[in-house]
């Protein structure tokens, strides 16, 4: 078993124009001054990192390091949500995901997606540049369109878009593989890997890739009303991130998982803060401990209601009261005993 590292926050929804949101020194002091002992750094963020010269300078990944580490926190992780999403883009969602990119890649869907693989590689060298363990992303999607078919699927249209949705991230696992980092999906609604059954299918399309994992967060599972409980039981050995999001699910005769094209606060499934929602974290947090989840607790604030500031005040207090310093003796040691070979064998009769 081990101890979950934490409080952490990542700070992709935070960040602003204004103090304390607007530069790396200033975010990181406020998360500091919260209670976080980690921040998880949104790479398309240029005011937090400067993503191809960390791949390229361990000496600027040394010096951010060190920025970071005197605002009392240090980097837990670098994400790449954005771009990861754009190594697969169906053509249907070209004009909707071109603002993921820089200006000059809209309207190139190949330019965009060659950018989006380089970034990937960028990321995994920055990643072990600044001597982190993991790295979070999306997989982007090819067959989301078809997700609830009408006309039903053509035979084999299933296994050629994990085939071409893996050819694409095989040679960016294989630089994560280079650098000794896990690349960890996040397991979403809109992405091809959106619950167990798909990332198995990822994880066979790529030949069971070494650095193939998970980034774990409840709040999707609720949204699907998938058994993120035993979600751990089937994955813990893939889970190496965690995002700690609520969520709750509230279906009526008018709206269900679908939403019905809804604003985020009249939809059935809805994000909220930490406490707020219908997430079992007290048994999330037992389970990944027993599992020996090596990883950080990490905030992810999304929330229809509360406001992000509370949200993140009350969230640094939730994670910490949630982690468990892991026992490293049993309950019961004062009644054993010391035992050798000839005790062991009368004690089953064998003498």
């Amino acid at each position: 078993m081990t101890t979950i590292k934490g409080p952490a926050i990542f700070l992709a929804q935070f960040m602003g124009e204004q103090a304390p949101f607007n530069t790396l020194e200033n975010i990181c002091q406020w998360a500091a001054s919260l209670g976080y002992k980690g921040v998880q750094i949104p790479t398309w963020e240029s005011r937090l990192i400067d993503l191809p010269l960390a791949a390229e300078s361990k000496t600027y990944c040394d010096e951010l390091k060190g920025r970071v580490e005197a605002c009392g926190v240090q980097i837990t992780e670098l994400s790449t949500h954005l771009q990861g999403q754009l190594v697969a883009v169906h053509p249907a969602y070209d004009l909707m995901f071109d603002g993921f990119a820089p200006e000059h890649l809209h309207g190139n869907p190949a330019a965009r997606t060659e950018w989006a693989v380089q970034t990937l590689k960028q990321a995994a060298k920055a990643s072990q540049n600044l001597g982190l363990s993991a790295h979070v992303t999306f997989s982007g999607a090819l067959l989301w369109h078809t997700v609830y078919p009408w006309p039903q699927r053509p035979k084999g249209l299933v296994e050629l878009g994990f085939k071409a949705l893996a050819n694409r991230w095989l040679p960016i696992l294989n630089a994560f593989e280079d650098a000794g980092i896990d690349l960890c999906y996040e397991i979403h609604p809109g992405e091809d890997l959106h619950d167990g059954i798909t990332f198995e299918r990822f994880l066979e399309a790529t030949g069971k890739h070494p650095r193939c994992h998970i980034l774990y967060d409840p709040s999707h599972f609720v949204l699907q009303q998938l058994d993120y409980l035993q979600f751990i039981d089937f994955y813990h050995d893939h889970i190496k991130m965690f995002h700690v999001k609520d969520a709750e699910f509230n279906p009526s005769g008018k709206s269900g998982v679908y939403g019905g094209y809804q604003d985020w606060v009249d939809r059935p499934g809805r994000f909220r803060s930490l406490g707020d929602g219908q997430v079992d974290f007290k048994t999330i947090f037992s389970k990944l401990s027993q599992y020996g989840f090596k990883g950080w607790a990490v905030l992810e604030w999304e929330c229809c209601i509360k406001d992000a500031g509370q949200g993140a005040q009350e969230g640094a207090g939730f994670i910490a009261d949630h982690i468990i310093t892991v026992t490293e003796k049993a309950f019961d040691d004062f009644a054993g005993g010391n035992s050798d070979q000839n005790l062991l064998r009368k004690i089953i009769g064998l003498n």
